[in-house]
C-alpha cells in the first residue's frame, strides 16, 4: 500500500515537470494522458475517467460523474487548464472525495502561467494529514 502524502508529492513532481516542460494552455486531455503515463512510470497504479455513483436514500445514480485521475487508489486528481480556478473546481473535487470516500485530492491547474498558483490540496474531513494551508474545508 502506498502512504497518501507520498503518492501526492509524486503526482505533484510529476506535474511541475509536465507543465513545465509542455508549457500551459493545452487541453486538459493532453495532460491527463501524459500525467497518468508518468506516474505509471513512477510505479502508481493509476486510473483514468473513473465513474463516480451517487447513492442517497436508497437512491443511486450510476456513473454521475468522472473523476480525472485516481492515483493507487486512494489520491483523486482533477485536471483543469483555465485561466483561473474559480471556487466551483474546488467544490467539485471535494465533491467527489465525499461520494467515493477518499480522503485527498489534488486540483491541478495547467492554465496559468506557473503551476503553484493552480495547485489546490483538498482534505476530505481526513484528521491525520499534515496541516496544509491549501486545504479547502477546514
Amino acid at each position: 500500500m502506498h502512504d497518501v502524502e507520498a503518492t501526492a508529492a509524486d503526482i505533484i513532481d510529476a506535474a511541475l515537470r509536465l507543465h513545465k516542460g509542455l508549457g500551459p494552455g493545452l487541453l486538459e486531455s493532453v495532460y491527463e494522458n501524459i500525467l497518468a503515463a508518468k506516474l505509471v512510470e513512477r510505479g502508481h497504479s493509476v486510473a483514468q475517467q473513473c465513474p463516480i455513483d451517487i447513492e442517497y436514500d436508497g437512491l443511486r445514480f450510476q456513473q454521475a460523474f468522472r473523476a480525472d485521475l485516481i492515483v493507487n487508489g486512494s489520491v483523486l486528481v482533477e485536471i483543469k487548464s483555465v485561466e483561473r480556478l474559480l471556487p466551483v473546481h474546488g467544490k467539485q473535487v471535494l465533491t467527489y472525495l465525499r461520494l467515493l470516500k477518499q480522503p485527498l485530492g489534488l486540483l491541478i491547474n495547467f492554465g496559468g502561467e506557473t503551476l503553484k498558483e493552480g495547485l489546490r490540496r483538498i482534505v476530505n474531513d481526513h484528521k491525520d494529514f499534515a496541516s496544509s494551508r491549501l486545504r479547502v474545508n477546514q
